[in-house]
């Protein structure tokens, strides 16, 4: 079999942004966002050994006052991460940190969530080139309704010289 495909032609598009390119109050709108499955449930949960039946069992959620099972928050918070990387992070540098996590409704298989972050700090590092930056990531389902909110930090690097 034959590659018909011109690798050459396809553009390569850097969205790596450097400590320089964040300032206080800048809002990212991360792209259009992931639809939750029950399948991405089942698996997520299962291969964390998670087996609480509101995640895995229609009927036990159901009498619990849910149409369906609960899309496990770790899930959610995960995917939402996920979904920020690329206007974020996605140049790399350490993980430094998520808080005040606040899960505000649960999802259910077949919701769609999608996020938004805004730079609430950004300080230069005291041992590194680069610095400190925090966002404040809030994410809604499709009907607009806030599902999880927290407050991330990153090491960034520093824009290298030219």
């Amino acid at each position: 079999m034959t590659d018909s495909f011109d690798r050459t032609s396809f553009e390569v598009i850097n969205r790596v942004r450097y400590f320089e390119d964040f300032a206080v109050d800048q809002v990212y709108h991360h792209h259009w966002g992931r639809t939750l499955t029950a399948a991405d449930n089942v698996n997520f949960s299962t291969s964390m050994c998670c087996w609480l039946p509101m995640y895995l069992n229609v009927p036990y959620a159901q009498e619990h006052g849910h149409p369906d099972t609960v899309i496990h928050p770790m899930l959610v918070l995960c995917t939402v991460v996920g979904l920020s990387a690329q206007d974020l992070s996605e140049g790399g540098g350490a993980f430094l940190g998520l808080e005040d996590c606040t899960f505000h409704r649960p999802l259910y298989p077949g919701d769609t969530v999608a996020g938004q972050s805004t730079v609430i700090a950004a300080r230069p590092s005291r041992s590194r080139p680069g610095g400190v930056v925090s966002w404040h990531t809030e994410a809604r389902q499709q009907d607009g309704e806030l599902v999880v909110d927290f407050v991330r930090t990153n090491l960034v690097a520093a824009r290298p010289a030219a």
